[in-house]
């Protein structure tokens, strides 16, 4: 990536309310490198004098409808909400003159339109800058359509503008944060625009697949979190078009959108109810056309639909606690059928995570624990043990508990099990972790451990 090196000036970045002023002259700098210089105003050559360079080769007039459109749409994008609101608007710190300092460049990924690279800065860390893919597909086949390689790439140009936009107005924990953002104009006729972004790893479906089902419980929240906020945006009803695993990020073990720019806030527009028809590959739905001429919550059920085929139907049900097997098989029928709109499935998630953190669903199980005994202060040493599946670690068998009680049900059904120990550590939800073993080894002192040893183990001389 070419770091910026215009001046300070060249980035229309400011903090608070006047990020938005700075989206806003992004957008007019879009419109400006369209037109030729003579009768434009005053221009400067790239050692400071004054004067006119020779004027670009105008794109076709197809392309100067598409470019037309795009910079309309990211007008009416970055006013649709009114102005800012103190605290609001979250475009960051960083501009152009930081991209000069950063270190450590690497290729993270690329995609379509948009190129993403790992960098270092000091006082900033790691961080993901984001800029227009030159050759991916993107440009590529508006080049082979158009045959105007500059006029193409202020194209793609739009598309990580919008995201920006997007980015500085939507303030929830699901959505990457900007650190900053440079709209450059100094290196030549066309714009340069650069998102710096919290650096995410991307998201795995195989790997999660092998997690406990409390974190991929914990995934489905957060995103079922994210598509309510988005249904009740300050920009009003979100949808994302463009809904795909590849579009999220982990950020320390928290899912984030990351990739906004195909997201609309437009409402489809209807005359009847057939007008509102939302086709998916196995299904289609029929939504109800509202008097206002709108088609009634297309676009949240949209994000609900696609988030029951890419992540409900994989990661909700498999090794969840039995008791909370009918809950979950609720949200599934009434998202996969969308009998459910987003409040309802957040309402739907929250009471199984009431009753998850609360212990409810453990109700009516016979004592077991009386079968054990307990040995306080104490842990036996650490040593690769049987594994189960899934555990939180790869080493053994550790697994999230309610109490001791569940711990006892849990080694009673393992054959191998012969002990385990209660420890300090916890999960997301406050639950303990326990770790199972199949053989005692020697005892250690532990002041944050509880060992429970089944009475029918065999006896061992060290105890």
């Amino acid at each position: 990536m070419r770091a910026a090196r215009g001046k300070e000036g060249a980035s229309l970045a400011r903090p608070g309310g006047a990020a938005l002023l700075g989206l806003l002259a992004a957008s007019a700098l879009l419109a400006l490198a369209l037109q030729s210089c003579p009768g434009a105003g005053p221009c400067w050559g790239a050692n400071g004098t004054r004067g006119c360079p020779r004027p670009a080769r105008r794109p076709p007039p197809a392309l100067l409808g598409e470019l037309s459109r795009r910079q309309r749409d990211l007008r009416r994008l970055a006013t649709s909400a009114g102005p800012p609101e103190r605290g609001l608007s979250r475009g960051g710190r960083l501009g152009c003159g930081d991209l000069s300092r950063v270190t450590g460049l690497g290729v993270v990924g690329s995609g379509f339109t948009k190129l993403v690279q790992r960098a270092a800065l000091p006082g900033a860390g790691a961080i993901a800058l984001k800029s227009v893919h030159r050759a991916g597909g993107d440009v590529s086949r508006c080049v082979q359509r158009y045959g105007h390689p500059a006029g193409c790439r202020r194209l793609a140009s739009y598309k990580l503008l919008k995201e920006v936009t997007l980015l500085q107005r939507l303030d929830h924990p699901g959505v990457v944060k900007l650190h900053g953002q440079c709209y450059d104009n100094s290196l030549d006729p066309e714009i340069r625009v650069t998102a710096m972004l919290e650096l995410g790893s991307p998201l795995e479906m195989i790997q999660l697949l092998q997690t406990p089902w409390e974190e991929r419980f914990k995934i489905c929240l957060s995103l079922v979190k994210l598509l309510f906020y988005l249904a009740h945006s300050p920009l009003g009803s979100i949808v994302l078009l463009d809904f795909q695993p590849r579009q999220f990020v982990m950020v320390d073990g928290n899912l984030k959108v990351t990739d906004m720019d195909d997201a609309s806030t437009e409402e489809l527009s209807c005359k009847e109810d057939n007008d509102c028809t939302l086709d998916f590959p196995a299904k289609s739905f029929i939504l109800k056309c509202t008097a206002a001429g709108k088609c009634d919550g297309l676009n949240e059920k949209k994000n609900l639909f696609n988030a029951y085929r890419y992540f409900f139907t994989y990661l909700l049900p498999h090794t969840a606690p039995s008791a909370l097997r009918p809950l979950l098989g609720d949200i599934l029928n009434g998202t996969g059928d969308l009998r459910y709109g987003i409040n309802e499935t957040l309402g739907a998630f929250e009471k199984v995570l009431h009753l998850y953190k609360s212990g409810l669903y453990l109700q009516n199980r016979l004592p077991l624990l009386k079968d054990y005994i307990t040995l306080k202060g104490f842990r036996t040493m650490e040593m690769q043990d049987y594994k189960c599946w899934p555990s939180y670690s790869h080493l053994g068998c550790l697994l999230s508990i309610h109490n001791a009680e569940e711990a006892a049900a849990i080694c009673n059904s393992q054959p191998q099990c012969q002990s385990f120990i209660v420890t300090q550590q916890r999960t997301w939800t406050g639950r303990p972790l326990a770790s199972f073993r199949s053989c005692l080894t020697d005892l250690i002192p532990d002041d944050n451990a509880v060992l429970y040893i089944k009475r029918s183990a065999p006896s061992r001389e060290r105890l």
